[in-house]
């Protein structure tokens, strides 16, 4: 496994290395493995670190120096629970690209992202290979959970959150998995929902045993959302890799510590996402957000939020628990949550190493959580996590000295990639522009789906979306036969129990519909529909982001028909910068709707 990886990592972000030697000079050198600071001169070769030496150890001819005097040298930090798409600022759309710069401008290198879908991984991963985007090392997770479990409730359907109940099911979906080559396995294990709602399902720990007997026949990770202390002795016993969240209903006990030291799992306490947040002042939010999240920001940088005495009490125990297990010698990670509400992508990472701090480790051990405990945790450790010869050179450099004074990591100086610096100020300004990060787009073809195949004419897959919610619609989509040569989708839908409830299929139009394309060449949508009342079709654009997206209202009979919509009658698209068409049933609470559909094209 850990041969595979190095050779993966070594292409990702990184452009084609020249040969180099960079020599840092001066600083204090942090080396993640634990071991106290020290001066040291370390060396670069070739994107890797060649050595690490005495502070006055020789300087090779023709070596870029860089000088580090004043400031502490540490490996590239990592984030273990990261939501890449989304804003962490209510009521707008997520751009992951500036995101992942965010991140950068952070000094943190790699992470672990649960936000999205398998399909999405081959774009992702070659748009950052290919050093279109700018961004960390990623780690990928496609997710699992059970039918009314958390994961399963934002309305995304089945193709997000793949649910099981049975470890045969489980077999199944890890299988169906496999070729979209997963880095890990994100298993929302625990319904608890922190006693503010009502408890949704729980995964059967034979099931998630299976799922990590499944994976790891893969080399593949298990990182798991896990709340309780009873679930998450349940994950550690079933050999899970992370349990990707604190315990926060219960101290927890020797059992726990045991099981987690037994089976190696790591612990990350996500406190970031946990704490009673206050938005930091418009002037510190300007480094890494975007225009359109500063001015929400802006208006939110006053308000407070009441803390329950519930709350606190779960405050107290992720404060407590994260400690107990740390000083019990079991593995502890670091990881935020990043992406859910008031949890912002890039500066949460290092808020979560103060809070670490806070809870009682000291700056370095937290600083050691976040760099070489995280490689061990998904098993890159090889390459990256530490300072020592051999390791990508992953490097940060910070103004001050962070393994005395943790507020110093957010004084980044410089940050290196497999030992190509970075262009921080770029970066920044690419971040502060009002436009979303520009991807190159593809030239749409006519046909986007004949129904012909399991997959849609240009090699999408087919995904079902609804009103979100465990009280959600819901819908059941199937090819039939129009003809013995001839298929057509059919959608047979129930409506939720709640207002403006509705059902929706897509047809990405390029994988996950991450990449755009033009279709400018065209005039717009033609398909064939048969039916019983009014229906929407949508488009939806990488400009728009979370929508409202231009719509055209049809209707359908009990006949076959073919309809033509105009891209002229989609107020606002913009044909250059297209991403996934969708079509609608909304119907009354609890009522059915049905659908079919065939040929749908450009034309």
């Amino acid at each position: 496994m850990l041969s595979q990886r190095a050779a993966l990592w070594l292409v990702l972000p990184a452009a084609p290395l020249l040969a180099q030697v960079l020599v840092f000079d001066g600083a204090m050198v942090v080396d993640g493995t634990g071991a106290p600071a020290r001066a040291a001169r370390v060396v670069v070769r070739d994107g890797r670190i060649a050595a690490v030496g005495a502070a006055d150890a020789g300087i090779p001819a023709g070596a870029q120096v860089v000088n580090g005097a004043g400031h502490t040298l540490i490996p590239g930090l990592f984030d273990l629970h990261t939501h890449l798409p989304y804003s962490a600022v209510p009521g707008l759309g997520g751009d992951w690209g500036k995101n992942l710069k965010a991140y950068l401008l952070h000094g943190v290198t790699s992470v672990a992202d649960f936000g999205t879908y398998p399909e999405t991984f081959e774009p992702m991963r070659r748009l950052l290979a290919e050093r279109k985007l700018e961004g960390p090392r990623l780690h990928l997770a496609a997710r699992m959970t059970t039918p009314g479990g958390h994961g399963a409730e934002a309305g995304r359907g089945d193709f997000f959150s793949v649910e099981v109940t049975t470890p045969a099911e489980a077999r199944a979906a890890v299988a169906r998995l496999l070729p979209y080559k997963p880095d890990a396995i994100k298993v929302f294990t625990d319904g608890w929902r922190y006693g503010a709602a009502a408890e949704m399902t729980s995964m059967d720990e034979a099931a998630l045993a299976e799922i990590v007997k499944q994976a790891h026949a893969h080399q593949i990770e298990v990182m798991t959302h896990t709340v309780t202390l009873e679930r998450a002795k349940a994950a550690a016993r079933a050999g899970v890799d992370v349990i990707a969240h604190g315990v926060s209903d219960a101290r927890v006990d020797m059992g726990m510590v045991d099981l987690l030291k037994q089976h190696g799992t790591t612990y990350v306490s996500t406190l970031a996402v946990y704490e009673s947040k206050t938005w930091p002042p418009s002037s510190l939010l300007e480094y890494f957000l975007e225009p359109a999240a500063l001015r929400v920001a802006g208006r939110m940088s006053n308000a407070t939020t009441p803390v329950s005495a519930a709350r606190q009490r779960r405050w107290a125990n992720l404060n407590a628990n994260l400690m107990a297990i740390f000083q019990s010698g079991a593995a502890v990670g670091a990881g935020t949550d990043a992406g859910v509400t008031g949890t912002l992508h890039g500066r949460s990472s290092l808020r979560e190493l103060e809070l670490m701090v806070g809870a009682g480790l000291t700056p370095l051990q937290a600083i050691t959580a976040a760099t070489s405990t995280s490689a061990r945790a998904i098993h890159v450790q090889a390459d990256r996590g530490s300072i020592e010869p051999g390791k990508l050179a992953d490097l940060v450099l910070i103004q001050g000295a962070p393994h005395e004074h943790i507020e110093d990591l957010y004084k980044v100086a410089g940050v290196w990639l497999a030992g190509r610096r970075l262009d921080l100020a770029q970066l920044r300004r690419e971040i502060g522009t009002e436009q979303v990060t520009p991807i190159q787009a593809r030239p749409a073809v006519a046909l986007i789906d004949d129904m012909e195949r399991e997959r849609t004419s240009v090699d999408t897959l087919r995904v079902n979306a609804s009103d979100p919610g465990h009280d959600n619609s819901k819908a059941l989509f199937q090819r039939v036969a129009r003809t013995p040569a001839n298929h057509a989708l059919a959608i047979q839908a129930r409506m939720g129990e709640k207002a403006k409830p509705f059902v929706q299929v897509w047809f990405p139009l390029s994988h996950g519909g991450l990449e755009p394309v033009d279709a400018s060449a065209f005039r717009g949508i033609q398909f064939e529909a048969r039916g019983e009342g009014a229906y929407k079709l949508s488009i939806q654009t990488r400009a728009a982001r979370s929508g409202p997206y231009p719509e055209a209202a049809f209707r359908a009979g009990p006949a076959w028909s073919r309809v033509t919509i105009a891209f002229k009658q989609l107020p606002g698209l913009d044909p250059r910068d297209l991403t996934v068409v969708a079509f609608e049933i909304a119907r009354p609470a609890g009522q059915h709707g049905w659908l079919e559909l065939d040929t749908v094209r450009f034309y």
